[in-house]
């Protein structure tokens, strides 16, 4: 485990989880499987992130079944959205989603690496009058970026910067896995908007800025179109 992460990411020892990452680790993990473990994983992490970016306080009076009053709970920040970077950020939305109260907004991000380069390239991106900058439409308190791997960070840092030009107050990273050098690229982007939770760290990335040892391509994994 690295001791030199700057103070805005932070790294998951859950036992549990870290179990749950080294099976997805595997090559004899099924597309299946791979959905499956992701869904747990993000349960997990989105657990620990949410308890670190969320406050609760007392809210408006309701009443049970049996008619006794009770003091709802309300979140804040009240204004949260989703962003899940395509493709694979995709397989983390419904985890998320479902550790949320109320269902929340989801734009998305489409951005890959350029082969030669390694560089960002948006394709897509349906952020609501991202174009814009006369809208008066108010952007989320808090934005939830889901992209299960942060490899060189090139990706993760032009969706920040994106995000935060966009007008959102806050991010929030839920990866699984990431290298420790884009890990800290990324975390530099916006450090002070920004919070990036991890379930693991690889310290290495090979020339073709794929982690070392990783978990493959996830989209490939996930869609079944390895070797396209």
């Amino acid at each position: 485990m690295s001791t030199n992460l700057p103070p805005n990411v932070h790294l998951s020892t859950h036992p549990c989880l870290l179990a749950k990452l080294s099976q997805l680790r595997s090559s004899s993990a099924s597309a299946r499987d791979v959905k499956t473990l992701i869904n747990e994983i993000t349960l997990i992490l989105g657990t620990e992130a949410l308890a670190s970016a969320l406050t609760s306080s007392p809210g408006p009076t309701d009443s049970t079944p049996l008619g006794f009053s009770y003091t709802t709970t309300t979140l804040t920040p009240s204004t949260i959205s989703l962003v899940p970077i395509l493709r694979s950020g995709l397989s983390m939305v419904d985890p998320l989603s479902s550790l949320l109260p109320t269902p929340p907004p989801i734009h998305h991000l489409g951005l890959f690496r350029e082969p030669s380069t390694l560089l960002p390239v948006e394709y897509y991106n349906n952020l609501p009058n991202h174009l814009s900058s006369s809208t008066t439409e108010s952007t989320p308190d808090l934005t939830i970026v889901l992209d299960p791997v942060i490899a060189t960070g090139g990706t993760c840092a032009a969706a920040i910067q994106t995000l935060k030009e966009w007008g959102t107050k806050r991010i929030l990273v839920v990866s699984i896995l990431g290298a420790e050098s884009g890990v800290k690229l990324a975390a530099a982007e916006w450090p002070e908007g920004t919070e990036i939770w991890l379930a693991g760290l690889d310290t290495e990335l090979t020339e073709r800025g794929m982690l070392k040892p990783g978990m493959g391509d996830v989209g490939d994994r996930l869609f079944l179109t390895i070797g396209k």
